[in-house]
């Protein structure tokens, strides 16, 4: 299994970005999907999941509706829009998919077990 992320970049305070994950090597659409992230010095965190069939999703506090994430079944791609993002957004987002097929989102850490190399995310205030 290979999950390549991208999309992240340098961007002011109230910018967007939007992230991808290229998911291989698994039947994707099975899959719940997920984004953590970590910051400089933290422990990597929840950010945000993503059921098998898109439709059931579930988000972490912080994000207060800032972050959208979806997928596309059909291009075995996973998406985390993030828009009026703050300094303290600040970290590697990593995408992960989930252990076993279908299922609820979860936020556990322990329930994926495939990992993208992440993606820097850096918001300049």
């Amino acid at each position: 299994v290979q999950l390549q992320a991208s999309g992240g970049g340098v961007v002011q305070a109230g910018g967007s970005l939007r992230l991808s994950c290229a998911a291989s090597g698994r039947t994707f659409s099975r899959f719940g999907m997920g984004w953590f992230r970590q910051a400089p010095g933290k422990e990597r965190e929840f950010v945000a999941a993503i059921g098998w069939a898109g439709d059931r999703k579930r988000y972490a506090e912080f994000e207060k509706g800032r972050f959208t994430i979806s997928r596309d079944n059909a291009k075995n791609t996973m998406y985390l829009q993030l828009t009026s993002l703050e300094p303290d957004d600040t970290a590697v987002y990593y995408c992960a998919i989930r252990r076993d097929p279908w299922g609820v989102p979860t936020t556990r850490y322990s329930d994926y077990d495939y990992w993208g190399q992440g993606t820097l995310v850096t918001v300049s205030s």
